[in-house]
């Protein structure tokens, strides 16, 4: 018999190629959760472990008055309990957890597991093919090893915030978790490559991940440094003049003409074919330098116009965007006809649209998703499933 009860109806359609694998999420906040959401997203089957007072995330200020938006938004597609593992019955039922699971994932600071008889090396033991999985804000060594980490106060060490800035200004967040975002993608990479070597060598093992890891990945692109080079060169990677966002008559549009072909396009389109056959502005570098020429005039042809319109006349000769809501995405053609939105049931909340598809699979297209949990609301059903397993040795 097995220790898991069923998972709900929603979650038995066509598995996706992460069925029959089992999660546990002891992680809170974003990264954590996000991550195992994506395996869920996959076909694995995930229960969310919260303590009594629930994830912290649950917490945060919300314009929904029954749940975090940003509680729902993180952790779709799982069943939730909830166990004390400061007490003695709770930490075994989690143990008992472990010897059936193919994952667990936590985002405790170094120095917790072991306290808490959930370190790897003890877990290892009870189950030798278990991925074990954990975020730190910077690593499991190092001076810094067992400070919190936070995705802004990473943003902030790593540099980030200091190139996000308006040159000379000063530094500046870049808002959305994209650190913790990013964290979350690596997990999922992470377990998922530790479960296909777990096939050929039939051993779990220790996966790490942190938000330092992840801040710095992401500037893979900034972080060269040549031998023989100054340390302190450019390192911004904004084209800076015509690519960017531009004023129009009714609201904003991003516009890149970085190519030959693009910057061609752009001046046909605007009317200042002038500026595409002058040979000070034949290159990136050059239309970068004379920016204060050229963006005047640019700004002047794109008042004649509102930003849709733009869009709709750029199509596909100038890769360009206007600037839109998060709003306006849940009815966008593309995202409609993609499926990447879609409508989930939850208790309290009710009817509500989310993120359902994270990744397409033509073969394996996965689980249709389901709500976040309420805060402990499988947890009888699964204490009851280990104590029937128990029962029958």
């Amino acid at each position: 018999m097995d220790a898991f009860p069923p998972e709900p109806a929603a979650a038995r359609s066509p598995g996706g190629p992460l069925a029959g694998v089992r999660v546990l999420d002891l992680s809170a906040y974003i990264a954590g959760p996000y991550g195992c959401a994506l395996l869920a997203d996959q076909g694995a089957e995930v229960i969310k472990i919260e303590p009594p007072d629930g994830d912290n995330l649950r917490q945060y200020p919300s314009t929904l008055p029954s749940e975090s938006r940003a509680f729902l938004g993180v952790n779709r597609s799982k069943r939730g309990i909830v166990l004390d593992l400061k007490q003695a019955a709770d930490h075994a039922v989690l143990l008992r957890l472990v010897r059936d699971a193919d994952v667990l994932v936590h985002n405790f600071r170094p120095g917790v597991p072991p306290r808490l008889g959930i370190d790897f090396e003890r877990l290892q033991l009870i189950n030798p093919r278990l991925i074990y999985c954990a975020v730190t804000g910077y690593g499991e060594t190092g001076p810094m090893k067992d400070k919190a980490g936070y995705d802004q106060v990473l943003q902030t060490m790593t540099g980030m915030c200091a190139l996000q800035g308006r040159r000379g200004g000063p530094p500046e967040i870049i808002y959305g978790s994209v650190v913790d975002y990013y964290t979350a993608a690596l997990l999922a990479a992470g377990v998922s490559s530790a479960l296909y070597e777990r096939e050929r060598s039939g051993l779990g093992q220790f996966v790490g991940v942190s938000l330092l890891r992840s801040a710095l990945t992401m500037q893979s692109a900034r972080m060269i440094w040549a031998e023989g080079e100054s340390l302190d060169i450019g390192r911004d990677m904004r084209s800076g003049g015509v690519t960017g966002i531009h004023p129009t008559r009714d609201g904003h549009i991003y516009i890149s003409a970085n190519t030959p072909r693009f910057w061609k396009a752009l001046c046909a389109k605007t009317g200042l074919d002038a500026l595409a056959a002058d040979p000070r502005y034949d290159s990136v570098r050059k239309r970068a330098e004379h920016a204060a020429e050229i963006v005047p005039r640019l700004h002047q042809a794109l008042a004649q116009r509102g930003a849709p319109e733009w869009e709709a006349l750029f199509g596909d000769e100038v890769p360009c965007a206007a600037a839109r809501r998060i709003e306006d995405m849940f009815e966008h053609p593309q995202v409609l006809a993609e499926g990447i939105v879609g409508t989930l049931e939850h208790p309290q909340v009710g009817r509500y649209r989310a993120v359902a598809q994270s990744i397409k699979f033509g073969r394996t297209p996965g689980p249709a998703p389901f709500a976040a949990p309420m805060l402990g609301q499988d947890t009888e059903a699964v204490k009851a499933a280990v104590a029937a397993r128990d029962a029958q040795g």
